[in-house]
């Protein structure tokens, strides 16, 4: 009986050869995929390599310990650098934003300064400006009518209402015409400023009469003033504004008769070359 030829091997490689070279093109490819990651965390990185190390042992031979192989080595080196680099932007960043506020909080301070120095030549334009009407209104002989005071945008003359108009009513008295003439020529030494009148009541409701309310009643006294003006004077109407404020205003406590007397006023307003109006 013939024997039977035994079977001749398979041509090619072994078969574990083919499943080690899977195994080392994965492990090659996790290593890329770390290193061409930019935020590795190195220490992360050798406890990841050192399991692998442990577990497939294929790491050992470049070092006895993981850090000391060529490629191990410089792959962590360059992490290193690459934080360092990183951080380094990072400094730079934060110095340029910190010089970029220091920039800014110095141009904040020169135009708060800036803006603080117009103020005063605003209040001292103000101020000489109320000192010549002060003196005009002595010389007129109705200081004692007409209060003069001044804020940083304009002159103030203030006239009780009482001298002006009866009660509940918007139209100027006989006997308050040489009053608002005496005005009116001191108003025409200030022909080119702006000038507003307002009119101001006080908080007691209107029973019945021409006029539903204070606001409207304040509106028609100031309007009555604003004709006034322009009927005797010179003054260009483009350059004299008139408002009512109504109540709303007060500069004296509404409960007691002294100080509604003193809510119920007409106000004219000069403003100066420097104000913003």
């Amino acid at each position: 009986m013939a024997k039977r030829k035994e079977d001749a091997p398979a041509p090619g490689s072994p078969a574990w050869m083919a499943t080690f070279g899977d195994l080392m093109n994965l492990l090659l490819c996790f290593f890329v995929l770390l290193f061409s990651m930019s935020s590795v965390d190195a220490q992360k990185f050798e406890l990841i390599a050192a399991s692998f190390s442990q577990t497939f042992s294929v790491l050992s031979g470049g070092a006895s310990a993981i850090g000391e192989g060529m490629l191990i080595s410089n792959g962590v080196s360059q992490l290193n650098e690459l934080s360092e680099y990183i951080n380094s932007m990072g400094s730079m960043s934060d110095a340029e934003g910190l010089k970029s506020f220091g920039e800014e909080s110095s141009e904040d301070t020169q135009s708060e300064e800036l803006k603080a120095q117009y103020e005063q030549e605003q209040l001292k334009e103000a101020e000489m400006l109320a000192e010549r009407i002060q003196e005009a209104v002595e010389e007129q002989n109705i200081d004692k009518e007409v209060d003069v005071n001044f804020t940083s945008q304009y002159v103030l003359l203030t006239m009780n209402g009482a001298l002006l108009f009866d009660s509940g009513h918007a139209e100027i008295r006989e006997d308050a015409y040489p009053l608002l003439q005496k005005i009116a020529r001191i108003l025409e030494r200030y022909a080119k400023h702006t000038i507003e009148v307002e009119g101001h009541t006080d908080n007691v409701p209107l029973n019945g009469g021409r006029f539903e309310n204070n606001d409207v009643l304040s509106s028609y006294r100031a309007l009555s003033v604003f004709n006034y003006i322009l009927e005797n004077t010179s003054l260009d109407p483009a350059n004299i504004k008139h408002s009512g404020r109504g109540e709303y205003l007060p500069i004296a406590d509404n409960s007691t008769p002294e100080g509604r007397a003193k809510n119920r006023r007409v106000e004219i307003k000069i403003f100066h070359s420097l104000s913003a109006e």
